[in-house]
């Protein structure tokens, strides 16, 4: 080819083009993908705070209860009447946060182990969680029901986030 040639051949050809700008949809497989993770996440982050509230939510009650106790006790005095109510609460929470040991059949010195192994660290069958075995059952108590009432408030938050 002769140059003269070469320049009517390059003058038909068009100025080189960028090529059209990418689109945003459809996503790349990859960004669904990531989209799918996320919902995923989502869903389990959704149900394990709603497990962890419920779980938390009797430990919530049980302490409301034992604040509801302790301004009775202060207002009337009755010492029998407060390790009952002591009683009845911790029975309450422990079914409510160990349904499938059977905490409910449970009495005396067996109730006090169940409790001591759960978070009382020997203080039920050694310590003024003794007072449980049979105060609730007497007219009057004589015992201090202080320590008793933090105790049960102790085994309560440690029970709190424990998996049963």
């Amino acid at each position: 080819m002769m140059p003269a040639d070469t320049a009517i051949g390059l003058a038909g050809l068009r100025d080189y083009h960028l090529p059209d700008a990418v689109g945003w949809w459809p996503p790349a497989p990859g960004w669904w993908f990531l989209f799918g993770l996320l919902l995923v996440l989502g869903a389990l982050l959704v149900w394990w705070g709603a497990r962890r509230r419920r779980r938390v939510a009797a430990a919530r009650q049980a302490e409301r209860e034992l604040a509801r106790l302790r301004a009775t006790l202060g207002g009337q005095g009755d010492q029998a009447a407060f390790v009952r109510g002591l009683s009845r609460l911790l029975r309450r929470y422990a079914l409510a946060r160990f349904p499938g040991q059977r905490a409910a059949a449970l009495t005396g010195d067996d109730w006090l182990a169940f409790l001591d192994t759960h978070g009382g660290g020997g203080r039920f069958r050694d310590g003024p969680g003794r007072q449980l075995a049979d105060a609730p059952y007497r007219p009057t108590v004589t015992a201090p029901v202080g320590e008793l009432a933090e105790l049960v408030q102790a085994w309560i938050r440690h029970n709190r986030e424990v998996r049963p």
